[in-house]
């Protein structure tokens, strides 16, 4: 017997049901078959259809990070650091959006309105205190988004968190907020806190899994993850999680079914060669995910590398382009 062979034999006996619920391609949401209200709808189709790659596909460039983590993101590129390479590399490089916080989008983005479709983050926090009571408090409102023209906010939402219960409701308003008014919703669903890191970690497959069950859950149309990452600490979490035995690409399917009828998007999380990046993309949309959302994978490069690799994930997008009914 293969070293593979003795390590996948102890599932033997769930593998049928293992293969029912771990596709090995998944089949991301339509728009055309959700039960959205026509303003969602009609926005939804805009990013999805009509700016970007198209196809019912999304490429996002967020600029959130001087916020999150502070300016330590630019130096790589110092170019970076004027937010006005991001908005051009998302005009130029003719992305689905762009998504910022309320400072960068009233300082910014008038001159970009219309050619370049925002998403508006309506929370956020410092990098400065420690994660294990993760909260982010409110930034913008959601009539903010409607005033600069956006085609959806964001939010992002720490599954684990001790302060979860504040965070659910603050996300209500917010999210009731956002059907009145037909702003889709798109949720960064992050795993946080000292409970998470007990069971597994915050990049296990048990953490992101259900953060995406969390976020469906929640009402979010969109869900922003994180690739799940195999390891040691893997055995820390809870059953039967700690027996899986799945590849990358069965691990994020997983991941994509428990998002349901919301779309998934993709987080590029820190800078990676290109190889690897591309490749993250095809089991990404393998696997059933609607698009990516990559800013450090993008903009800590120069300008024309930076376009040059957004032709790539362009051409990656067009293989994946919904077909007519």
């Amino acid at each position: 017997m293969s070293e593979s062979e003795t390590t996948r034999a102890p599932l033997a006996s769930i593998g049928a049901e293992r293969a029912r619920a771990v596709p090995a391609r998944g089949v991301r949401p339509r728009l055309d078959s959700l039960p959205l209200s026509p303003g969602k709808r009609a926005r939804l189709h805009h990013l999805l259809y009509e700016h970007g790659p198209g196809g019912g596909t999304l490429l996002v460039l967020p600029i959130d990070q001087g916020l999150e983590h502070g300016p330590v993101d630019f130096f790589e590129n110092p170019d970076a650091l004027d937010p006005t390479f991001q908005f051009e590399l998302a005009r130029d490089g003719n992305f689905s959006a762009i998504a910022v916080h309320i400072g960068l989008a009233e300082r910014y983005y008038p001159e970009y309105a219309g050619k370049v479709p925002l998403i508006l983050k309506l929370n956020g926090k410092t990098g400065i205190p420690p994660d294990h009571a993760a909260f982010s408090a409110l930034t913008g409102t959601v009539e903010d988004a409607v005033r600069l023209g956006a085609d959806a906010v964001g939010y992002t939402l720490y599954v684990g968190s001790p302060a979860q219960d504040r965070d659910f409701a603050q996300f209500q308003q917010v999210r009731a907020e956002a059907d009145r008014f037909g702003l889709p919703v798109i949720v960064w669903a992050y795993p946080r806190g000292e409970a998470v890191s007990k069971k597994g970690g915050r990049d296990s497959l048990y953490a992101i899994d259900y953060a995406a069950r969390v976020a469906l859950e929640l009402g979010a149309d969109v869900v922003k993850l994180n690739y799940p990452v195999r390891s040691a600490k893997d055995q820390e979490s809870p059953a039967p999680y700690n027996t899986l035995d799945l590849s990358p690409e069965e691990a994020f399917a997983k991941v994509v079914r428990s998002a349901g009828r919301a779309f998934v998007l993709v987080s590029g999380g820190e800078k990676v060669g290109d190889d690897e990046m591309l490749l993250k993309v095809r089991r990404s949309m393998d696997a059933g995910a609607t698009g990516i959302i990559f800013g450090r994978n993008l903009w800590q490069r120069p300008r024309a590398e930076a376009l040059a690799i957004t032709r790539k994930l362009h051409a990656i997008f067009r293989e994946y382009a919904d077909r007519p009914a």
